[in-house]
């Protein structure tokens, strides 16, 4: 009788791990995960440059005769019109040198005359008449040089302007060349900012389309200039240490919210037409370049190294690596691996670039 129930027992328990081994050999279900595909769509990235602004004309008055200064007409800050008086220097000296060019000068003519009168009455050479004439001549130019110089001692704003630090005061003591103050042109301003070698490339790719590229600038307070400019040379050479060239914009600047020596941020858009949109958390990174898994025909996961042509918020556009027709994974991307067979649930790449940013809330 026991050795019937030991038979029993040793059946059952064959039978039972029978069953529990044909359990575990069977295989498991694969898993569901996201899937979508690139959207192609026409879209543009903003691209942001630290610039120094600068007056379209900006020069530094300074005295062109020496002596002293006399009188100052204008003030530090202050706008002046083209021609205005700005600066006197006393003008006693030149008033003398000019008086006695023009005395030396009435002495000469009268000499020129006499000899003309006698020259035609064949009394003196035609040599002497020319040597009579040449000092003539040099007389008169002395009379317009001490006439120079006094003008000189009225100094006049050649262009309008603002005026900026006065660097001195009435009754200084000037020397030829000293400086007076400085003049801004600010009726439109020249912005400088330096644009990396790759975007340079960019850009000129983007001028075939367009001959003028608009730019905005924000100023220092974050707010946007009122004007538009319009990008308008680039320096001939790339500076070997840091890979950039400088760029420069123009803005009018009618309201003179701008002033020399500014300084702002560039905003350039540069447009993507075509392009291929990807959600920033279908890819990830091996050694510093971007992967994406590509789903085939046959549901398998394939690792596909991807180029990065710009970033969005939440989005990449693909310059390479990728087609506008094949499926990406977009979920689960740390739970699997390549050559991985999964089941597809695919979601319509509009539906899933709209809910990105609610995704990352």
């Amino acid at each position: 009788m026991n050795k019937i129930r030991l038979l029993t027992t040793v059946m059952i328990v064959s039978v039972l791990s029978a069953c529990q081994a044909k359990q575990e050999a069977a295989p498991e279900a694969p898993l569901k995960l996201e899937v979508t595909q690139p959207l192609v769509k026409d879209t543009s990235i903003t691209k942001e440059y630290v610039s120094q602004i600068h007056a379209i004309r900006h020069i530094e008055i300074r005295a062109l005769e020496r002596g002293y200064l006399q009188d100052t007409f204008v003030d530090e800050g202050e706008t002046v019109r083209n021609g205005q008086r700005m600066f006197k220097i006393m003008p006693n000296l030149y008033e003398v040198d000019l008086l006695k060019a023009q005395a030396e000068a009435k002495a000469v003519q009268i000499e020129y005359e006499n000899t003309k009168a006698l020259t035609e009455k064949n009394i003196v050479s035609p040599n002497e008449f020319s040597l009579a004439k040449a000092k003539l001549d040099k007389a008169q130019a002395e009379v317009k040089l001490a006439q120079t110089h006094l003008n000189f001692t009225n100094i006049n704003a050649p262009f309008a302007g603002v005026m900026d630090h006065l660097t001195v005061r009435k009754g200084s003591l000037l020397a030829e060349g000293d400086l007076l103050t400085t003049l801004s042109d600010i009726s439109r301003m020249w912005v400088y900012f330096n644009v990396p070698e790759s975007e340079y490339l960019d850009y000129m790719a983007q001028k075939t389309h367009q001959s003028k590229v608009p730019v905005k600038l924000k100023m220092a307070n974050g707010q946007l200039f009122n004007q538009t400019g319009v990008v308008e040379t680039i320096e001939a050479d790339f500076d070997n240490k840091t890979g950039n060239i400088e760029f420069r914009a123009g803005f009018d600047n009618p309201d003179k919210v701008l002033r020399h020596g500014e300084t702002g941020n560039i905003l350039m858009t540069v447009p993507f037409p075509h392009a291929l949109l990807i959600p920033q958390k279908a890819t990830f990174e091996v050694l510093d370049k971007t992967y994406v898994y590509v789903v085939n025909k046959n549901n398998r996961l394939e690792q596909r190294l991807i180029t990065i042509a710009a970033e969005l918020p939440y989005v990449y556009i693909v310059k390479a690596g990728l087609r506008a027709d094949e499926r990406i994974l977009i979920e689960g991307i740390r739970r699997v691996q390549n050559g991985q067979t999964i089941a597809v649930n695919l979601q319509a790449p509009e539906k899933v670039l709209s809910h990105l940013a609610l995704d990352a809330e």
